[in-house]
């Protein structure tokens, strides 16, 4: 009897800590949005989202490191309650989940080698390029879409798509302009960034289809931390650099969503 006892309260308390905790899924590796810091810690711009969405529900949050193309597959089986990982709010997607009201607003570019002769979206369709996407993302539908002509490498890591293009083995990566931006700064000497959106995309919270008590709740936080200046201050902490770019390149912002 005792041991059956135990093991009751023992369910109902790991229940009850289940219950207490706002599970967010977000796949780690795209700073400065999401990636892990040098002490380990799950960091970025979407972390303080979650962090936020998380307190004004009263709510512990826990960050769950998983993989871009298993996060709607966490979200649909319970494994997360929401995923917020700089995910596109497509048609495509809302056939399996929800989404929030957009957060941020960017587009899909180009980061070209340094030596390929492609300069605009046209170039891409020429026969015979090698483009890389990133598996399970809206550059690899694009390029799919898009670039019948073309012979597409799907890889699953950012840095992966990176080095084919710094190594030359393609002649460009489709990708939004965000990551574009960064990982031209880091290899300027052997990239090219073509920022001009090939289309524009937004972003926004993952959440289960139905769930609309925890959608309206999400869209008060957000709108929130629009009319407060939470975003702005977000933006000087995480992207002042990306910020300078754009504003240089007569580009709208990405929190900037008209």
């Amino acid at each position: 009897m005792f041991r059956f006892l135990a093991l009751s309260l023992l369910f109902t308390l790991c229940a009850c800590s289940r219950s207490n905790k706002l599970i967010i899924g977000t796949d780690a590796t795209y700073p400065p949005f999401e990636y892990v810091d040098e002490k380990g810690q799950i960091c970025g711009v979407d972390i303080e989202v979650g962090r936020e969405i998380a307190k004004a529900l009263g709510r512990e949050v826990e960050f769950r490191n998983i993989n871009f193309d298993g996060l709607i597959t966490a979200l649909r089986t319970g494994s997360v309650d929401l995923v917020i990982s700089s995910m596109t709010a497509t048609p495509e997607r809302r056939q399996s989940i929800d989404f929030s009201e957009p957060y941020v607003k960017t587009g899909l570019s180009i980061l070209a080698a340094k030596d390929s002769t492609v300069q605009n979206a046209t170039d891409l369709k020429t026969p015979g390029r090698k483009i890389v996407v990133r598996l399970g993302t809206t550059g690899e539908h694009w390029a799919r879409e898009n670039l019948k002509e073309a012979k597409i490498i799907a890889l699953d890591a950012d840095v992966s798509c990176v080095m084919e293009v710094v190594n030359a083995n393609v002649d460009a990566w489709v990708y939004d302009q965000l990551s574009i931006m960064n990982y031209h700064s880091k290899h300027a000497d052997k990239t090219r960034a073509l920022l001009a959106p090939l289309r524009e995309e937004v972003w926004a919270v993952g959440l289960k289809q139905g769930d609309d008590e925890l959608k309206a709740k999400v869209n008060d936080v957000l709108a929130r931390m629009r009319s407060d200046g939470s975003f702005s201050k977000l933006a000087e902490r995480f992207m002042a650099k990306e910020n300078e770019m754009m504003t240089a390149q007569g580009l709208p912002f990405v929190f900037e969503l008209k």
